[in-house]
């Protein structure tokens, strides 16, 4: 059984939470494009706007991020193969015209959570009316 969660962690959690409370619905853990074999932690396919919580340590957060001392070059090899795949994924999901938030983990959930809902407002003010 894996220590590590890969999805409904803590910050996860908190910043669904606190979109829930403010009255937006969304999905969680999908993908934003049904070829794309990456999945989105919060997604709101109509707006679509996808958000990704990201973890320090698996992500190579630039403030947090520490090489572990046993088994360095795997992972380094490891953080920097995600940190790949994270620029590839925003390129990709920008490309189809998805707007992609990125929290850090460490990011206090109250903040991060305003992020997401200011981006939000700023994307359904920006659509234009039917």
């Amino acid at each position: 059984m894996r220590s590590n969660r890969g999805r409904d962690t803590r910050p996860e959690m908190a910043i669904r939470r606190g979109l829930h409370a403010m009255g937006f619905r969304y999905f969680v853990n999908r993908r934003p494009l049904a070829h794309l074999r990456r999945t989105a932690d919060i997604v709101f396919p109509r707006l679509r706007l996808a958000v990704f919580v990201d973890g320090c340590f698996w992500h190579g957060c630039p403030a947090h991020h520490t090489i572990s001392r046993t088994n360095a070059d795997y992972w380094a090899s490891k953080v920097d193969q995600n940190r790949r795949r994270d620029a590839e994924t925003t390129e990709l999901l920008t490309a189809a015209g998805w707007i992609v938030v990125r929290v850090w983990e460490h990011e206090p959930s109250e903040a991060a959570t305003l992020r997401v809902a200011e981006t939000i407002r700023d994307i359904a003010t920006a659509a234009p009316s039917k």
